[in-house]
């Protein structure tokens, strides 16, 4: 945690060393929860668009919340930018989205399909908690502070989406 933040001041001095080992070090973890909420080629377009935001913006960040949860936050929030856009674009057409790489390995393609299906039955906000939550390992508090929603909005996402999936999935078997 202090070695993101020591990685941030020496970003906001202008470090490509530093913006390189911060981008190496969270932009897994940064794709994967974006690909769930957006079509493959754009959630690497958002995640482009996320470290373009923490290079310009660096020092801004003020240690209120972790690093993680600070970079989450500015995902989510070009995330929601991106889906306006497409949704005005696209007006009430479903956009594809695809969350395979959040699936496990071990989940069959029937599954996986399946998954997928269940999880744009949620609302973004819903799916974005799941994510973060469930499989990015976040705790509902740094959700929250990542999603800049209260803790029980996230607690309430995270059961409803836990339930709804799990509820899909056991009819599918």
């Amino acid at each position: 945690m202090e070695e993101d933040a020591a990685l941030l001041a020496a970003i906001a001095d202008g470090s490509e060393r530093a913006f390189n080992v911060f981008v190496d070090r969270h932009q897994r973890a940064v794709r994967v929860f974006l690909r769930g909420l957006a079509p493959r080629s754009d959630a690497d377009d958002i995640a482009q668009e996320t470290f373009l935001a923490i290079w310009s913006r660096a020092d801004r960040y003020r240690g209120a919340a972790s690093v993680r949860s600070w970079l989450f936050a500015i995902a989510w929030r070009k995330a929601k930018d991106s889906h306006r856009r497409s949704f005005r674009r696209l007006g009430r057409e479903a956009v594809h989205h695809d969350i395979h790489a959040v699936a496990s390995d071990s989940v069959s393609l029937d599954e996986r399909i399946t998954l997928e299906q269940a999880m744009m039955s949620l609302s973004l906000a819903e799916r974005a908690a799941v994510l973060l939550c469930l499989a990015g390992g976040f705790s509902h508090s740094e959700a929250a502070a990542s999603l800049d929603m209260p803790l029980g909005t996230i607690k309430s996402h995270v059961s409803r989406g836990r339930e709804r999936l799990k509820a899909v999935l056991e009819s599918h078997k």
